[in-house]
C-alpha cells in the first residue's frame, strides 16, 4: 500500500495540483490585499464611505429569550462586490499573462542542425 501511494503522489498531475494549490492560496493573499489595500479605499472615498453590511431587514423583533432575527442583505451585497472586484482583478492578471505568453510564442525559433541537414538532404534528391 505504501508504495502504491507513493507511485500515485509522484504522479505528474498530482504534483502539478499540489503546487497550483500551494500558488493559488499565496495568489489570494495577493489578491486579497489589492483589493483591501488598493481598490477599496478609493472606492470607499468615490462613495464617501457608504457601509452597506449595516442594511438588514429585521423579520422578528429580539424578545428577552432570543435575539433579533435579521436578514441581512447589505452583507450579502458587499460580499457580491468583493467578488466582482476580485474576479476583475484576476482577468486582469491573467489576460496580461497570456499577452506574454503570446509574445513568447510569436518569436521565431530557428530550426536545429539536424533540420537544416535534413532540409538539405531532401533538396539534393529532389535535383
Amino acid at each position: 500500500m505504501l508504495k502504491e501511494f507513493k507511485k500515485f503522489a509522484m504522479k505528474g498531475n498530482v504534483m502539478d495540483m499540489a503546487i497550483g494549490v500551494i500558488i493559488g492560496g499565496a495568489f489570494g493573499k495577493i489578491v486579497s490585499s489589492l483589493v483591501a489595500d488598493i481598490i477599496m479605499p478609493p472606492l470607499g472615498f468615490l462613495t464617501r464611505g457608504i457601509n452597506l453590511t449595516n442594511l438588514k431587514m429585521t423579520l422578528k423583533s429580539a424578545t428577552a429569550e432570543a435575539p433579533a432575527l435579521t436578514l441581512n442583505y447589505g452583507t450579502f451585497i458587499n460580499t457580491i462586490i468583493d467578488f466582482l472586484i476580485i474576479s476583475f482583478s484576476i482577468f486582469i492578471v491573467i489576460r496580461q499573462i497570456n499577452k506574454l505568453k503570446k509574445k513568447e510564442e510569436a518569436k521565431p525559433v530557428s530550426p536545429s542542425e539536424e533540420i537544416l541537414l535534413l532540409r538539405e538532404i531532401r533538396d539534393s534528391l529532389k535535383k
